[in-house]
């Protein structure tokens, strides 16, 4: 038996810099937290913006905190595809070559060159967690998904260290192809 890991489903969402929070919401602004993320330090802010793409506009987006050096953008490729934006699949934070999208706030909008991605699926692990599991950092893994729609998902990134607790991310269209929920376990296969 594999090492089992909660779910945490990951909805569309974002990032900003503090440059770019004080564009969208104003001079000074700072982020209002409603709920703590299982990840250290990490919630789900109050504040939410419009992501404007060549073909679409996804209204409403949840802003997470606490703000980054980069803004980036976390979408499923559902959500991609009905805003006509390409987005790899990528590490967060690896936003190198990735497309942008214009970003409608209450008290303006910001124009981003680049940073829209599919995120790579991942699992967070704290250190003693990963020596538990016997993974290490960076180490690409398998999951398997147990029941009626069961599946294995290949190519999933460890991230682990400080900062880190035991959780896979995986977005909503992953979940939805698994049906799985938040919370349930599913098992790390090396």
């Amino acid at each position: 038996m594999g090492y089992k890991v909660p779910v945490g489903l990951s909805n569309k969402h974002l990032h900003l810099s503090a440059k770019d929070l004080e564009a969208l919401f104003g001079a000074g602004y700072e982020l209002h937290p409603t709920k703590p993320l299982k990840q250290p330090g990490q919630f789900a802010a109050e504040e939410k913006v419009d992501i404007v793409g060549p073909k679409g506009t996804l209204k409403g987006i949840r802003v997470l905190g606490p703000v980054r050096p980069e803004t980036q953008i976390e979408l499923a490729m559902t959500d991609c595809r009905a805003i006509g934006v390409s987005a790899p699949v990528r590490e967060s934070g690896k936003l190198d070559g990735t497309p942008g999208v214009k970003l409608v706030g209450p008290a303006g909008e910001v124009e981003l060159e680049k940073g829209v991605i599919v995120a790579l699926r991942h699992v967070h692990l704290s250190a003693e967690q990963a020596a538990e599991a016997g993974v290490v950092d960076k180490e690409m893994v398998s999951v398997r998904v147990g029941g009626e729609r069961g599946l294995v998902f290949d190519n999933v990134l460890i991230r682990s260290g400080a900062g880190h607790e035991r959780e896979i991310h995986l977005d909503t269209d992953e979940g939805n192809a698994a049906g799985l929920k938040n919370d349930v376990e599913v098992e790390i296969l090396k």
